[in-house]
């Protein structure tokens, strides 16, 4: 019996001339914001906190060190979006520059479980959060969790069009909400050390470019989102122009409110209040601007955990919608809703599985997990941009990077995995092994059916 072919398309399943198409409708300025309302919400509200107590004042040079190295990943992300710009691109481009289907399922998965694990954990703190407001208790979480999901499921249903300015409106809120950390706190600037680090005993080192690496280590992840971008590109108009613009000016964007937060919060609080505080940026607006309701701060953080819950939301169903024209899932999940231009089906199955986890409120160790496997996905995606530079045939993109950007990209995204795994417990890396081995089973399950429905 003759192996499948390695790569397959969405004719294989539906025909050329049956060929569903989402709806075309994202341009630049929509794509720079998609992403900047990713990376916004991804921990900034909460890592500056923990930062501050590793790095004390340099928080904001470990932002900077993250950024270049965030930012080698996200220039192969947007040269690979513009030499493939397709949905599920993560799945699609690991499969062929590896000549693997199961490479593509891995990383398909891994990408759609670290989205799912996104929308459960941020529904849940939504609702906690409003919960709090009017005082419920834990059933008015689940009640809360729920209704959110819901909410979210039918706006995804609805279109992109509406989604993505959705996302404009609660992105446009989230970076207002840390913009006036800065604007009430600007006035404090100047006032302290910005190079003073944690004396021996307290940090983890003497050597400040050894703290600032290890701060950078944690202040990569809030770079996190970037991957999000290439899995829209078939709702892209000119996706080989609009992801690379897109995806730049986002990360370009998100540093510079980063950094200028960053010296913020050190000047208005001593780092050592601000690494003790729980809510590290409220405990600054509380300093600085103690006329401003703390209601008004708590209602601009529930907009930037919504934004992150609808981006992942949008990410994880292109995800499975590309993942099913390749093969790698049941066909059905590529259907598209002929009036909405939405994939339907994939929208509703995803509903299905991150509502169970919505409603455990215990996924903490989850999340934890997919971020190391998104880190090896960044890894293979590094690498997959190197063997496909150098195979013959394959097509140039409109954004072309210097083969060392994806090699340099590859070996720190592999050494963060390393660090993370180091010293961090055990319980993310075991999860992750064990999702690695759910997944590995999926494949077993579903590749069989895919090829048949091919034969």
């Amino acid at each position: 019996m003759a192996n499948p072919p390695l790569m397959t398309d969405v004719s294989d399943a539906f025909g050329e001339n049956e060929r569903p198409e989402l709806h075309r409708s994202i341009g630049p300025f929509q794509m720079t914001l998609y992403g900047l309302g990713s990376m916004l919400g991804s921990g900034i509200y909460g890592l500056i906190g923990q930062a501050a107590g590793q790095v004390g004042n340099a928080v904001w040079l470990a932002f900077l060190v993250a950024l270049v190295a965030a930012l080698l990943t996200a220039l192969t992300y947007a040269s690979l979006g513009s030499r493939y710009p397709r949905a599920g691109g993560a799945a699609y481009i690991a499969e062929r520059a590896y000549r693997s289907p199961l490479v593509g399922f891995v990383v398909g998965l891994a990408v759609a479980c670290s989205a799912l694990t996104s929308v459960a954990t941020q529904s849940r703190v939504l609702a906690a959060n409003l919960a709090s407001l009017t005082g419920g208790g834990e059933q008015t979480v689940t009640l809360l969790a729920l209704g959110f999901l819901l909410l979210l499921t039918g706006l995804v249903l609805r279109g992109i069009r509406e989604s993505m300015w959705v996302n404009v409106l609660c992105t446009c809120i989230e970076a207002g909400g840390l913009l006036l950390v800065v604007a009430v706190g600007i006035s404090h600037w100047g006032s302290v050390d910005l190079l003073e680090t944690p004396p021996p005993g307290e940090g983890a080192g003497d050597v400040m470019i050894l703290l600032v690496l290890q701060g950078a280590v944690l202040t990569f992840f809030a770079f996190l989102g970037f991957e999000d971008t290439i899995n829209v590109a078939e709702e892209c108009r000119d996706p080989e122009r609009t992801i690379p613009i897109g995806l730049i000016s986002a990360m370009a964007i998100s540093a510079v409110i980063y950094v200028a937060v960053s010296v913020t919060a050190v000047s208005v609080l001593p780092w050592r209040e601000l690494a003790a505080a729980p809510g590290p940026l409220t405990a600054v607006m509380d300093r600085a601007a103690p006329w401003l309701p703390p209601i008004v701060y708590t209602a601009i953080t529930l907009f930037a955990v919504g934004n992150t819950a609808l981006v992942n939301y949008v990410t994880a169903s292109r995800l499975a919608y590309g993942m099913a024209h390749q093969g790698l899932l049941p066909a059905w999940l590529g259907r598209v809703h002929q009036r909405r231009r939405t994939p339907h089906l994939a929208i509703l199955a995803l509903f299905a599985v991150a509502a169970p986890l919505a409603l455990v409120g215990t996924i903490g160790q989850l999340a934890a997990a997919t971020v190391l496997l998104l880190l090896t996905v960044f890894a293979l995606l590094n690498g997959a941009l190197v063997i496909l530079k150098n195979r013959d045939g394959e097509p140039r993109g409109r954004f072309e990077i210097p083969l060392i950007l994806p090699v340099l990209g590859s070996v720190v995204c592999a050494g963060l995995v390393i660090v993370r795994v180091a010293t961090g417990d055990w319980r993310a890396p075991v999860l992750a092994g064990g999702l690695l081995v759910g997944i590995l089973m999926l494949y077993g399950l579903f590749r069989p059916k895919a090829r048949q429905a091919q034969a």
